[in-house]
């Protein structure tokens, strides 16, 4: 069921959206060649729980960890290791907190040091899309509009959306109806409604949109090894448009 948010309910999820930003921007700080994904989502736990909050992903369908630390062409639910953090890779950060009853989701895909300009191409690809998927959030429009802006922009400039893995609504539950997919028509799907919370998120591949389980049992990744990059907000639908309640500062 699609749920429609009250202002008390609103409110509790923007100070976890705001948690979860600082969060995540303190731990993107601390991404650099050598420093292992394990230590990364150790420091993730360490604030989340600074902040009163609980990590929203750890325990979930048996994932072990409050960060899901996916690279290259891991799409997403990478599970954080001992694996040390090479120079060119590309690293995706998805984090949730549960604050105050709510849950608050967000994620973003970043270089670790110098990258190729094929794997930046991929990275503002992602992040356009992630726009893109913004502009279409508002009263009135349906999750197909999203899917479709989305869809149109990413294999315009070359590139494959997931169509096995979506985004969804969020509140008291961390995936509540809408899915949100990354392709679709206009006009189809949920229509948007005031006060509505979703996360939209592409995913875009560089190769085959077809994904496989990873050998942790937990992330997918692309079946071909083409590289992969995700982006994610927590979003408010309102009146006039949209709010992100993760926006980071």
């Amino acid at each position: 069921m699609v749920t429609i948010k009250t202002l008390e309910d609103i409110k509790k999820m923007e100070e976890g959206g705001k948690i979860l930003a600082r969060v995540l921007n303190k731990v993107k700080d601390k991404v650099k060649p050598g420093v292992t994904t394990k230590e990364l989502n150790q420091l993730a736990e360490k604030l989340i729980a600074e902040y009163g909050a609980k990590p929203s992903f750890k325990g979930y369908n048996g994932f072990p960890a409050a960060l899901c630390t996916s690279i290259n062409s891991v799409v997403v639910h990478g599970v954080p290791s001992d694996y040390k953090l090479k120079r060119g890779d590309l690293l995706s950060l998805d984090l949730g907190v549960f604050y105050k009853g709510f849950h608050t989701d967000m994620a973003i895909t970043m270089g670790v040091g110098n990258i190729s300009k094929e794997k930046q191409r991929l990275l503002n690809t992602t992040k356009e899309a992630l726009n893109i998927a913004l502009s279409q959030m508002k009263p009135g429009n349906t999750v197909g509009d999203i899917g479709n802006a989305v869809q149109t922009h990413s294999e315009a400039q070359g590139y494959n959306v997931v169509r096995s893995l979506c985004g969804h609504g969020i509140g008291h539950i961390l995936h509540e109806k809408p899915e949100i997919l990354n392709y679709g028509k206009k006009g189809k799907g949920t229509v948007l409604k005031e006060n509505m919370t979703l996360c939209p998120e592409p995913m875009l591949t560089a190769g085959d949109y077809r994904l496989e389980k990873d050998k942790d049992r937990q992330g997918y990744k692309t079946k071909d090894d083409s590289l992969s990059a995700h982006f994610e907000h927590t979003v408010l639908i309102t009146k006039d448009g949209n709010k992100i309640l993760t926006k980071l500062d």
